[in-house]
């Protein structure tokens, strides 16, 4: 590595190593864990995309920030060896913040209180590449579509919501001139494929609105899928009294069904999904899994029942007793997903659940993966049986915490009963049922 260079400014964005490879190519080059890297061949790096796209041949100068002072290192290696090298973060220069205040948006209705980082609203396309996270492409610049489709970032993950002119200016209140039609299709001809979101408001984008929006993706083949997802509130909002009813959830999946058919007949795919949870308002069956092609909105919640039915399916045999009684902590949407596969396999005679209502969030805030910790030690003490406790861990973040801080150990703790945090998968549950306390 050679000398400091002295005097130069230092560049402002930078990522900083959190880990490396001892034998990769990275290490050789004298590069330490916590160096910043500042520029790959005088290049600056401002995310983990421009690592990747900046490190692609096997020999580039890596400028680094160590205590203060900027070194460089020559990085040689083998064609096709991994670099070895694990950042800190995904961005480097700040996640981009959503600056639209859309009617329905889930975190502008959260309490206060909460840890800082849930209070985030991303808008960033670099994390919508890598995590799937969905963005609605508002403050997107020129320059960062024209990076876009330079390092072919794609797919994409997009929420759109509507078409009208007017509907977005009522539902996504963009706070700049609303580009986002004009965005899509300038991707799209880059060679950018987009999966859609359109979260869908009772009486705001629904029935006509909605048809129109499918027609507008229907007639783009680079849309590879549309899922359509309820409005969530909580009761920290005054706007929103209600979602969909049961009759409101029926219509809308039938609805869908001419759109999936016309689709699967030009391109073999059903392109167009409702969530999990209009079928289980309406009180239907969700679909096959054939029905959902290859899952491509599963990171959306679209599919997860359905998954999650044919595995539990596929490995209950392994279980020849439940050793003791045994309760399944679920939110209220689940459960009765859950009683009907235990009523199936003859498991509720050992087994049954308890159906958290969430109590912190409220409106109708019903899915297992946003229970407190405190619903769920209330929920625990309440029912009061001497069973163990199965948890799954979606309710719990990567540092072990519920979403109001409380520790997953103090769920046991603080409900003096036999608490277990389980896997959220079928598999997962299956091979718990049949673990003895």
């Amino acid at each position: 590595m050679t000398a400091e260079r002295y005097g130069e400014e230092i560049p402002a964005e930078g990522g900083r190593i959190a880990s490396l490879a001892p034998d990769g190519a990275v290490a050789a080059s004298g590069i330490e864990v916590g160096d910043i890297v500042r520029e790959v061949d005088d290049e600056p790096v401002h995310d983990i995309l421009d690592w990747q796209w900046l490190t692609a041949d096997d020999e580039f100068s890596v400028t680094i920030e160590r205590e203060g002072l900027l070194f460089e290192a020559d990085v040689h290696r083998v064609p096709g060896e991994p670099l070895g090298v694990e950042f800190e973060d995904v961005v480097f220069d700040g996640v981009r913040q959503c600056a639209n205040a859309c009617a329905f948006c889930f975190v502008a209705q959260l309490p206060d209180g909460l840890r800082p980082a849930l209070y985030v609203r991303d808008d960033d396309y670099r994390l919508s590449f890598v995590y799937g996270n969905f963005i609605t492409l508002t403050n997107l610049e020129d320059r960062d579509v024209q990076r876009i489709v330079r390092q072919q970032l794609s797919p994409l993950h997009v929420s759109l919501h509507a078409v009208d002119d007017d509907v977005r200016a009522r539902l996504v209140c963009p706070t700049v001139d609303d580009t986002t039609l004009e965005r899509i299709d300038e991707l799209l001809r880059g060679g950018i494929e987009i999966h859609v979101q359109i979260v869908l408001v009772p009486g705001m984008n629904d029935g006509e609105v909605l048809g129109r929006t499918l027609e507008w993706l229907a007639s783009r083949e680079g849309i590879l899928s549309v899922g359509i997802v309820p409005l969530g509130f909580t009761a920290h909002q005054r706007r929103f009294e209600r979602s969909f009813s049961a009759d409101e959830s029926h219509r809308l999946v039938h609805s869908l069904e001419p759109w999936r058919a016309r689709v699967r007949a030009s391109r073999g795919i059903g392109w167009v999904y409702a969530a999990d949870e209009f079928y289980l308002a309406a009180g239907e069956a969700v679909p096959g899994s054939a029905e959902y092609d290859d899952f491509p909105q599963y990171e959306n919640g679209i599919g997860l029942v359905r998954s999650f039915i044919d595995e539990f399916s596929e490995t209950i045999d392994d279980v020849a007793i439940v050793p003791s009684e045994t309760v399944l902590v679920t939110g209220t949407l689940f459960a009765p997903v859950l009683e009907s596969l235990l009523r199936r396999f003859g498991l509720n005679d050992r087994v049954r659940v308890l159906a958290v209502a969430n109590r912190f969030f409220g409106g109708n805030v019903s899915v297992t993966g946003l229970l407190t910790g405190h619903d769920i030690i209330d929920a625990i003490r309440e029912d009061g049986a001497d069973a163990r406790y199965l948890v799954p861990d979606i309710v719990v973040n990567s540092d072990g915490l519920l979403l109001d801080d409380v520790p997953a150990g103090d769920l046991a703790v603080r409900t003096e009963a036999h608490v277990r945090v389980v896997g959220p998968d079928a598999a997962a549950l299956v091979n718990a049922l049949a673990t003895p306390v």
